[in-house]
């Protein structure tokens, strides 16, 4: 059982108030919000051992080299990687999807395919129409039903052995809903394609087991599980990892340079070029350690017990649509208000102290199928109550008077 109250008081943010109101946070899909700790080793880091790491002699650089290192192996022991150079620390999920669509650049041939599915974030669509219009290859599409889940007998429909890669998000940012991604994993292994799970909207809820899951790619993003913005972890097979070029040269990613011929360090490094966000990544670590600490079995529990009550207490509101009301679904709830634009509402509930996110949430396909602009989207984290819940209601339900 979750001590909330002591939880929410690890996060300085939440005692605020906005436009007078107290704040009520539910935009953690986008970003969350950092525990004191967090923000505590972020500043330690930089009064007590920043120094650039890897290639010093002096005690500062290896002191930071250890921490970052250290970071490495939390986020290996975290996600079950079998070794700790399988993982790469990357800018974010974004950065992690274009270094894989990059390498895939030199596999592809004109007429191989690249499969994604409708429920992806520009993220995870963008980068492979990118690396489609290089190489000759084409883009198929998981479709959706109107409950926004995957068609399986669809998916089965477009594997063939001219399928080179497989990518799909673990958990809809837009909608929250949670996708079979073992069965998907295994189909395309079937067909000898690659499988990549864009994990940034699962990593804050639960525990990927990368072996277990079997994808040989899988990119998530340290923001939104508590940890600073401009972290991510790219995991990768270590055979996949070999198979792929370097994203960027420069520094820390060669092993020998001339001018005649250039040799590329070993993993991890081959892939983590220049100065990296040292403090970010050793950041993520306590971040983890955290989100460990309150236990994901617990994060679980109680977070399905908020979306379970937020769409309930949503349900009584004359004219609502909930999108994507699945059973197998994150604390996520995205819904409309017949003939009320989704931003006028968000706008209305942002001056009583409500943060939700209005939009497209970077999933235009999604907003396409419903034939609508956007949605709202209240998104939960195991610091939220019930009771900003019940106050998000009564704000919907005022916006909606307002407008009406």
């Amino acid at each position: 059982m979750l001590d909330i109250q002591k939880i929410r008081a690890d996060f300085p943010i939440l005692s605020q108030t906005v436009n007078g109101k107290p704040l009520v946070y539910f935009d953690n899909g986008a970003t969350s919000q950092k525990p004191q700790v967090v923000i505590d080793a972020e500043v330690k880091y930089y009064q007590e051992i920043n120094a650039n790491i890897h290639r010093g002699v002096h005690t500062l650089s290896q002191l930071a080299t250890d921490a970052y290192e250290v970071a490495r192996g939390k986020v290996k022991e975290h996600i079950n990687a079998k070794h700790a150079y399988e993982v790469l620390f990357t800018s974010g999920t974004t950065h992690g999807i274009n270094l894989v669509a990059n390498g895939f650049a030199s596999i592809l041939k004109p007429g191989d395919e690249v499969v994604v599915s409708s429920l992806e974030h520009h993220s995870n669509i963008v980068p492979w129409q990118m690396l489609c219009e290089k190489t000759g290859a084409i883009l198929k599409v998981i479709p959706i039903n109107d409950n926004g889940e995957l068609i399986i007998e669809e998916f089965d429909k477009l594997l063939s052995d001219k399928t080179k890669i497989v990518t799909v998000n673990h958990i809809s940012n837009a909608l929250g809903v949670i996708n079979p991604i073992k069965y998907i994993i295994d189909k395309a292994h079937a067909v000898g394609s690659a499988v990549l799970i864009d994990g940034a909207q699962a990593v804050p809820h639960l525990k990927p087991d990368v072996q277990e899951l079997d994808c040989d790619f899988y990119a998530f993003s340290g923001h939104k599980m508590c940890g600073p913005t401009g972290t991510g972890i790219l995991y990768g097979k270590e055979a996949w990892l070999n198979k792929l070029p370097p994203y960027q040269g420069g520094g820390e990613m060669i092993k020998e340079v001339t001018f005649e011929k250039t040799t590329y360090a070993d993993l991890p490094h081959k892939f983590e070029a220049g100065t990296p966000n040292i403090a970010g990544g050793i950041v993520l670590g306590t971040a983890i350690d955290y989100l460990n600490e309150v236990g994901f079995e617990n994060i679980q529990a109680y977070e399905h017990e908020l979306l379970e009550h937020a769409t309930k207490r949503l349900s009584e509101i004359e004219g609502i649509r909930i999108y994507g009301n699945t059973k197998n679904k994150a604390s996520v709830v995205s819904f409309n208000i017949d003939g009320i634009h989704p931003y006028d509402v968000g706008s209305i509930i942002d001056k009583l102290g409500i943060a939700v996110r209005t939009g497209h949430h970077c999933a235009q396909p999604i907003m396409n199928f419903f034939c609508i602009p956007g949605t709202i989207r209240a998104s939960f984290s195991f610091y939220n109550t019930k009771e900003e819940i019940d106050a998000m209601v009564d704000a919907v339900k005022k916006a909606q008077t307002m407008l009406s």
